[in-house]
């Protein structure tokens, strides 16, 4: 797709949020939180020409490797919120874009996510082949408090549960959705946790792909005031979550 006519290097996009995206409290799931995000990324890149369609040309797309979500409070059933979007650092393969939501001009939620374009036939890193130049940079805008981070795994963590990939789980890209990690994770979270709100801020670590039919493992690790969970696949670290409560 070319280039949009109305396109801008900041976008703010308006969404509703509806029941099937909510809690039995009324309020936003975290990982349809994490959907609205990523959908206002994606329809920010889909007005600069580097959308899904314009890089499967050249067998590529783009991967979520890291994100860190800041939370003051969750939107609910019928809230309109506003989330804006920039880019800080887009270069060859990697592009840090920050996220911001808002409700009634009050900022909720704030995110910084770290991407990589991603060869999907070769399945393996690579420079972005379209033009971005037209994209301004705002390095010095940053939409949460702390940047993202290399999640430390402890290496005495319980063994929570087994599962195997399924064609649900799958995304256009064919792997396993960056959103599905986190929700099989808060599966076995406390629910008092989530429905009162008590993550004030988690982190995302993307270490390695899995596909359909995958045999899995998910460990937990705690501390005094936030949850580790990570998923290996054959002993090897595949995805890590780190929880703070608050």
């Amino acid at each position: 797709m070319p280039i949009a006519p109305n396109f801008t290097s900041v976008l703010s996009k308006d969404w509703e949020i509806n029941f099937t995206q909510c809690m039995p409290n009324g309020y936003l799931k975290y990982t349809d939180l994490c959907n609205i995000l990523q959908l206002t990324a994606a329809a920010h890149s889909d007005m600069g020409g580097i959308s899904f369609s314009d890089m499967q040309e050249f067998d590529q797309a783009w991967v979520l490797s890291r994100m860190r979500v800041e939370i003051t409070s969750l939107p609910k059933w019928r809230d309109i919120v506003t989330v804006k979007t920039w880019i800080n650092t887009l270069e060859n393969s990697r592009s840090v874009r920050a996220l911001e939501m808002y409700v009634n001009g009050k900022k909720i939620v704030g995110s910084e996510t770290f991407w990589a374009v991603f060869n999907t036939e070769k399945r393996r890193p690579e420079g972005l082949a379209l033009p971005y130049e037209h994209f301004e940079l705002y390095p010095e805008l940053k939409a949460t408090s702390e940047s993202f981070s290399k999640i430390n795994i402890n290496s005495e963590k319980e063994q929570l549960f087994e599962k195997s990939v399924y064609l649900s789980d799958l995304d256009i890209v064919n792997h396993v959705n960056n959103v599905k990690y986190l929700e099989w994770c808060l599966d076995h979270l406390e629910v008092d946790l989530i429905l009162g709100q008590k993550i004030k801020s988690f982190e995302m670590n993307f270490l390695k792909e899995l596909s359909l039919n995958d045999k899995v493992i998910i460990h937990e690790n705690l501390s005094e005031d936030s949850i580790i969970f990570s998923i290996t696949k054959e002993n090897k670290n595949c995805f890590a979550l780190q929880l703070n409560l608050g």
